[in-house]
């Protein structure tokens, strides 16, 4: 009785953590020999998982990765893509996001390219930072249609603010002056206040010409390649059928 009332009591404090962990161990005889104060320690712990892991799947879903279960773990290196291991294992320490640097991935279809800009987008939702994944042109007609209802300026704000963005599928198409206005609005908020990961067909050598005008590319790419990892990909293999 004293224990459920006692695990009642922390749910009614929000302490869930430390109260599944009670409930998880009060009937474990490995803890019988603990102290009082490991015993509590270890609750502490209970409660500190619990809200990192509750964290984590908040982040996670407010991501909306492409493809969820994408990790720097699992990336696999067998297919000879010009994919360096020890790119991505400096890209894994995350250091670059606290630095707030972007990660250019430019390749052929079927390549990886979105497993990797997801397994990137875990990685940091893992880290704590916030996460938003968008294709490039559904993100464009959105803020085509955000213009029409008044909600533009905060949706651009919002891609702007968000800590990590992912822009897949970048310049399938050529951009119309809108779409490089909207884009370099994006940027310019994003330039050394979050990372910006983006993924794209064309050859980033290609990017100035496929975003049309010359003044706005230039202002473009100068916040969006300075600084920048850059991995080429290349092969006509498919990995689409693989992890990544």
């Amino acid at each position: 009785m004293l224990h459920e009332t006692t695990i009642n009591t922390l749910n009614a404090l929000k302490l869930h953590g430390m109260a599944r962990g009670l409930a998880q161990r009060m009937d474990d005889p490995r803890h019988v020999e603990l102290s009082h104060a490991e015993y509590v320690g270890m609750l502490v712990e209970d409660e500190r998982v619990y809200r990192e892991n509750k964290r984590l799947a908040r982040l996670l879903k407010g991501a909306k990765l492409r493809i969820q279960n994408a990790a720097v773990e699992d990336i696999d290196y067998r297919h000879p893509r010009g994919l360096e291991k020890s790119a991505v294992r400096e890209l894994s320490t995350g250091r670059w996001i606290e630095g707030r640097r972007n990660v250019l991935i430019a390749g052929p279809t079927g390549i990886g390219k979105s497993y990797l800009a997801c397994a990137f987008g875990n990685l940091a939702a893992r880290n704590g930072f916030t996460v938003l994944y968008q294709r490039a042109p559904r993100m464009f007609e959105a803020l085509a249609q955000a213009r029409g209802d008044g909600s533009h300026l905060k949706l651009i704000e919002r891609l702007g603010r968000v800590q990590m963005l992912i822009v897949d599928d970048f310049l399938l198409t050529p951009l119309s002056a809108p779409e490089r206005r909207d884009f370099l609005e994006i940027v310019e908020d994003r330039y050394q206040a979050g990372s910006t990961i983006v993924t794209s067909q064309c050859p980033i050598k290609g990017w100035h010409a496929a975003i049309g005008d010359l003044t706005l590319a230039d202002a473009i790419l100068d916040r969006l390649v300075h600084n920048a990892y850059k991995l080429v990909l290349r092969g006509n293999l498919s990995m689409r059928n693989g992890k990544d």
